[in-house]
């Protein structure tokens, strides 16, 4: 993941979210138009961090491999080699996964 093909910029980053679920509890199956957005993934891109108007750079709290909580409607779909990936700001990120 080290060599990702987009760096981001700024305070961004990019996230690839979990496969949404196939089925319920119950078993049912799930078309794609049923399926809930995912809310969690998988840091694989981050930006340098944010600029402040005194012109310092404030360090970014995620780092590459750390799996996220974030909006159901954060970020920008964007696709790299048939991928999916979010690009999204890391204010959009709710949390870290422990």
């Amino acid at each position: 993941m080290a060599d990702f093909k987009i760096k981001p910029l700024g305070d961004r980053v990019i996230v690839k979210a979990k496969e949404a679920e196939e089925t319920t509890k119950g078993g049912i199956i799930l078309p794609d138009t049923a399926k809930e957005k995912p809310i969690e993934g998988t840091i694989v891109a981050v930006g340098a961090g944010k600029v402040t108007e005194e012109g310092k750079l404030v360090a970014m709290n995620v780092k590459v491999g750390d799996v996220v909580l974030y909006g159901k409607y954060s970020g920008t779909e964007i696709k790299i080699d048939g991928e999916e990936y979010l690009i999204m700001r890391e204010s959009d990120v709710y949390g870290i996964v422990k």
